[in-house]
């Protein structure tokens, strides 16, 4: 089976005006033909997220008039303008909405669900869409609308921002990129209004992101990140919020935009692997956003030289949101509107500097988690997760059911790149359930194809084995598909084990579930609604490769050595020294030192062929 959602990188779009004048000429077919005697352009099937939707289209229908000429789309403009201001302005109080301030104030708002009453939670990031739409029809529209058109379509502005930074809570959902996309709204709206107000509503709009978003943000991998449904990164709402802070700063010029722009580019670099594969969130581990993070994506990987591009996004939204039937869906369009206007190019080549949570050469990478514990390895083609034993997560050492990966003091790390080699080396001290404190020491060696891991940690009593990450998926031309194995060899004896019980919280790789799924099937609230993070984290058991130590290695201590992208014999020999610990392959020499390190105690490495 094939992941849903993670296609072909995002990058491998055209993006040249030619190719997006013919992206809007499909739309405008599209739109013509389904424009309804009153004027509504929304798709026949859409029942949610829909109050922004026939809007959406109208300002693509406007984008196309502007570059184009066609005219046809005039009336077309005029007409669905009308039929949005006529009927899909609300402005009684949806019952059960519970995120009101202020009751029956008659300020206008755009409803998830046309109904009353039918799922009103969704009624706050509506309205924010909606005020995108409008505000990109107010910079297209001059000289298309007439005057009491475009000035009603002004005052809904004005009432839209209202309710969602005075008549409601700002942000109920703790969402960032809705958030984000609020004070876009009322940057891009402040530029139609008279001088005085258009300063105040500015003004609100950077003490909201001030206050309540940048404020709030949360740390993750040595960043802060806008919080996003209670979580730091979710992979649809990430690159979606990179895009808001790249619009924000196109129209605000404002420095903090492009400062906290810059830092979630860097992150998203360092945890996304070179075949842009990536998963966890705290509401979508692996559905990733299509058009909606192309803007973002682009400009802030110009910004900081990282080829950002590489993310695989869901090319089925490759240009803009569509249906089952693959119709148009105006959902989220201004991003496509403002992807046209930027001029930003794709960087296409990888970021050089070394990053502390990212080892990455060729087609080889590894992502590192908080505690510089692999969150995800790429190598061969093949992508691995942590593997759980005994409910706990990780790649390290395992001994009687106890893993050896958190860290119980400060973990050090030293990069370098030699002779054609990249390596990475990690130290940690760790504590076991004997309260004894221990140097784990992880070697990670990559020349561009393979990734060999070299694991020392002070003698364990007993027969301790290496856990070694769980086969979870592997490139298939523009697709990622899932698998249950991958091209691995180790030193010492390797076994792929499978979970023994069956139920939600064992995880075998074999059966036809992805890991969001399984991660729902344990999180607290639906799917959609839930932590897919924290519910993987109830995980007990899942499919995992165990990898037993080199024979042979040195007496005090317990060596594993395991190679990742391909399954050739390996050969290890590893020796122990005043100068620290030896680690010859057929491939490379490495010498790691004494588990004291430096004068400062940083740990040393020296590389070569």
């Amino acid at each position: 089976m094939h992941l849903p959602h993670q296609r072909g990188p995002l990058h491998d779009l055209p993006d040249t005006p030619e190719a997006y004048d013919a992206v809007l000429a499909d739309v405008a077919e599209q739109a013509l033909a389904r424009l309804t005697p009153d004027g509504g352009l929304e798709h026949p099937d859409a029942v949610d997220d829909i109050g922004d939707t026939s809007l959406g289209v109208t300002s693509l229908l406007a984008l196309a008039w502007q570059r184009s000429g066609d005219p046809r789309l005039p009336d077309a403009v005029r007409r669905s303008l009308a039929f949005h201001l006529r009927e899909r302005v609300h402005r009684d109080d949806n019952p059960g909405y519970p995120n009101l301030r202020t009751r029956h104030s008659g300020t206008p708002y755009a409803r998830y669900v046309l109904a009353a009453g039918e799922h009103p939670i969704g009624d706050w990031p509506s309205t924010v869409w909606a005020l995108l739409q409008l505000v990109d029809l107010l910079d297209t529209t001059e000289g298309l609308v007439d005057d009491e058109q475009r000035a009603e379509l002004v005052e809904l502005g004005r009432g839209y921002w209202t309710w969602l930074t005075r008549t409601t809570f700002f942000n109920p959902q703790e969402a960032g990129n809705q958030a984000i996309g609020c004070v876009v709204g009322g940057l891009m709206l402040a530029a139609h209004l008279p001088p005085a107000e258009g300063e105040s509503v500015r003004a609100r709009a950077m003490a909201l992101y001030r206050e309540e978003i940048r404020a709030h943000r949360l740390a993750d991998r040595g960043a802060l990140l806008p919080p996003e449904h209670g979580g730091p990164y979710d992979n649809n709402y990430g690159p979606i919020s990179l895009s808001f802070l790249a619009q924000a700063h196109r129209v605000s010029g404002e420095d903090v935009f492009a400062e906290d722009g810059d830092a979630v580019a860097r992150y998203l670099d360092a945890r996304l692997t070179t075949g842009g594969f990536d998963h966890g969130g705290p509401r979508y581990s692996e559905q990733h956003s299509g058009f909606e993070s192309v803007l973002g994506l682009r400009y802030f990987g110009a910004r900081v030289g990282a080829d950002l591009g590489r993310y695989r996004g869901d090319t089925r939204g490759a240009r803009h949101a569509v249906r089952a039937d693959g119709g148009i869906d105006g959902h989220f369009a201004w991003m496509l509107v403002w992807q046209i206007q930027d001029t930003s190019r794709w960087h296409r080549t990888p970021a050089t500097a070394p990053t502390r949570h990212q080892l990455r050469d060729g087609t080889v990478s590894v992502a590192f988690d908080d505690r510089m514990t692999p969150a995800l390895v790429e190598a061969g083609g093949t992508y691995y997760l942590p593997a759980a034993t005994h409910r706990q997560h990780g790649f390290g050492p395992v001994l009687d059911g106890f893993l050896f990966s958190r860290p119980m003091g400060r973990v050090r790390v030293r990069d370098l790149r030699a002779d054609g080699l990249t390596g990475k080396l990690v130290t940690k001290p760790v504590v076991g359930r004997d309260h004894v404190l221990r140097h784990v020491r992880s070697l990670y060696v990559t020349d561009g194809t393979l990734l060999w891991t070299t694991v020392a940690v002070e003698r364990l009593p007993g027969s301790p084995y290496l856990l070694a990450g769980m086969p979870y998926a592997a490139d298939d031309g523009d697709r990622v598909r899932r698998v249950a194995e991958g091209a691995v060899a180790s030193a010492g004896p390797l076994r792929l084990t499978h979970p023994a019980a069956g139920g939600p919280d064992h995880f075998d790789a074999r059966a036809p579930q992805t890991q969001e799924q399984a991660a729902f099937a344990l999180a607290a609230d639906p799917r959609g609604y839930g932590n897919p993070d924290e519910g993987w984290r109830h995980l007990v058991s899942s499919t995992a490769l165990e990898a037993d130590p080199v024979p042979d290695g040195p007496a005090e201590l317990h060596v594993f050595a395991v190679r990742y992208g391909s399954a050739d014999p390996l050969t290890v020999s590893v020796t122990a020294g005043q100068d620290g610990l030896t680690v010859r392959t057929d491939a490379f020499t490495a010498v790691v030192g004494p588990v004291a390190g430096d004068a400062c105690g940083e740990p040393e490495l020296t590389l070569r062929r």
